[in-house]
């Protein structure tokens, strides 16, 4: 057996739930962690919901890297990032020079915040919130303001309109589509969210892109592709994500949209792997909770010498904007069929039914998110 220890790069929940569901079926081989941050584990899905409930940075750790290192059996190389990686000596290199060895490597890296092409001289100001270190800037940016801009009406931007609101923020949501959530939802179901969201406060400005942000004194000056103007406090992106793949493809790793990897997980490379928002499996990127609690445990059993393909169930997503609560379980996007409406003033309840009627997905907000279970299951697998 290799003396190197089975290797993560990435303390997200990708790479510490891979850690813990390895431990729980091999409690000697060696562990190492390394993490560009912290090190800390915490819920990232919790930031676009904290502010409202006065979470601070440091509440919304549930347990820092020298606990965690206890609890896993394992080491943590906190502050500590990857600069290469060199499969054929099976070796990591940091970005101190120091070389590390593995025995097995798992790449859970997450994603970048895709970066708008923007004119003027305010584009740096821009914000984005994609882990803690950016939590702690935007609360520290937003003391003393009161107008906040949000680039993108999709489910983060939404989410932290739902929650800069309730903690007292005048909002703006600028998008190019016809409604908030427009990859996710049905026209009735956008349509839906939107008014709730406008009774909460919101303003949304759809249909438009934004063209420029500049500086002026204190605020910024938002101008958008209809020739609008809003002057704001602060700007903040929230227009999706970007796998993280530089590392993987300067080692000769195939990538595509993310690190390509089959349903083991594995890369062509033999005994790397990859998972969470990093990864593309069989074409697929799935940044999401539950894709990432499923990959795990098929990659835990793999690495622990029990090779398991990684099987995804149906799982529905759940929106967090309280003024409109949200459980949406999309199509594939290859799926034929339509979308079905009820709606009245409390709810809508869209199904996506194929030419011979069988559930393909679903979209439920307000009073119909009480049917989720039932719905789910007779949602067929996304992969077996």
């Amino acid at each position: 057996m290799s003396s190197s220890p089975v290797t993560i790069i990435g303390s997200g929940l990708a790479g510490y739930t891979v850690a813990r569901e390895f431990r729980k079926l091999d409690t000697e081989t060696p562990i190492q962690i390394i993490s560009a941050d912290h090190g800390g584990f915490y819920s990232k899905p919790t930031l676009s919901n904290a502010l409202a409930t006065g979470k601070t940075p440091a509440s919304i750790v549930t347990a820092t890297h020298d606990k965690m290192a206890e609890q896993l059996k394992l080491t943590v190389r906190a502050h500590s990032r990857v600069t290469a990686i060199d499969a054929a000596t099976k070796s990591v290199r940091l970005q101190n020079g120091e070389q590390l060895s593995y025995s097995q490597l798992i790449l859970a890296l997450g994603a970048d915040p895709i970066r708008l092409p923007l004119e003027g001289d305010g584009t740096e100001a821009i914000l984005s919130v994609n882990d803690l270190d950016d939590y702690r800037r935007l609360r520290g940016i937003l003391e003393g303001k009161k107008d906040v801009t949000i680039l993108g009406a999709g489910l983060i931007g939404c989410e932290f309109a739902n929650d800069l609101t309730i903690a007292g923020y005048r909002v703006r949501v600028i998008d190019f589509s016809a409604q908030p959530l427009g990859r996710l939802l049905p026209q009735a179901g956008g349509a839906f969210m939107q008014r709730k969201l406008e009774a909460a406060g919101v303003v949304f400005h759809l249909g438009t892109t934004t063209r420029s942000v500049e500086r002026i004194h204190e605020s910024l000056r938002v101008t958008l592709s209809n020739g609008e103007i809003i002057q704001t406090d602060v700007v903040l992106s929230a227009v999706g994500l970007r796998p993280r793949t530089a590392l993987a493809e300067a080692a000769g790793i195939e990538i595509n949209r993310g690190i390509k990897v089959g349903r083991s997980l594995q890369t062509r490379h033999e005994g790397i792997y990859a998972l969470g928002d990093c990864a593309e499996i069989e074409g697929r990127v799935l940044p999401f909770v539950m894709p990432i609690m499923h990959a795990a445990r098929g990659l835990a059993a793999t690495l622990a010498q029990n090779p398991t393909p990684v099987r995804y169930p149906a799982m529905p997503v759940l929106v967090k904007t309280p003024a409109c609560p949200t459980v949406v379980s999309p199509p594939d996007a290859s799926a034929q069929g339509e979308w079905l409406v009820e709606e009245d003033a409390d709810s809508v309840k869209a199904l996506f039914k194929s030419m011979d009627d069988k559930l393909l997905g679903f979209a439920l907000l307000g009073a119909s998110t009480k049917e989720r279970n039932a719905l789910a299951a007779q949602l067929p697998a996304v992969m077996e």
